[in-house]
């Protein structure tokens, strides 16, 4: 009884059927299962969806969009396709849907966590097409990362070198050592 108050009180009591590991530090802020049974639990350092037999945790610095329909949430997780500078340049995944029939407070924690690791956003139109640059907070880490993802269509190489550009006048993110 008092192990598992504590494990609650410290954000450590995981749910029946999650098969992540968490990180030291990394904490349970909420959790819910879906209607096929899946367990998604939002913790401290990102989201943590089914991935096969597995479960697999999308950073919330990687999450592009959470949407929540009051029954089904909805994420897309982008992923690395490059960096230009200190910039990265990222591409969404396609998106992935999960019915809730008790969502708990697992979708207002999901938007608030994408949404808090939002620094600045803005759009810029580049020939061709354009880009959203995006300033966000990485969990368990100092300062912010700049992430840049292009309009399909848009050429790829000039979105990289503006953001080059661009990452260049960004303050550095200071030493936490």
């Amino acid at each position: 009884m008092i192990g598992r108050m504590w494990r609650k009180l410290s954000g450590q009591d995981v749910p029946a059927g999650f098969t992540g590991e968490l990180d030291e530090a990394e904490h349970v802020v909420a959790s819910t299962t879906s209607a096929e049974g899946a367990v998604l639990v939002a913790t401290s350092a990102g989201l943590w969806v089914p991935h096969g037999e597995d479960s697999r945790r999308i950073g919330w610095h990687v999450i592009s969009k959470a949407s929540w329909t009051g029954e089904e949430l909805e994420i897309i997780e982008a992923e690395q396709s490059g960096t230009a500078g200190a910039a990265v340049l990222l591409v969404d995944r396609p998106a992935r849907r999960f019915g809730l029939s008790k969502p708990g407070k697992l979708p207002r924690v999901v938007q608030a966590r994408v949404t808090a690791s939002v620094k600045s956003s803005h759009r810029r139109e580049l020939g061709g097409g354009g880009a959203v640059f995006v300033q966000r907070k990485v969990p368990g880490k100092a300062g912010v990362v700049l992430q840049v993802r292009c309009d399909p269509g848009t050429d790829e190489r000039v979105v990289a070198e503006v953001a080059a550009q661009v990452a260049q006048t960004l303050p550095k993110p200071a030493d936490p050592g």
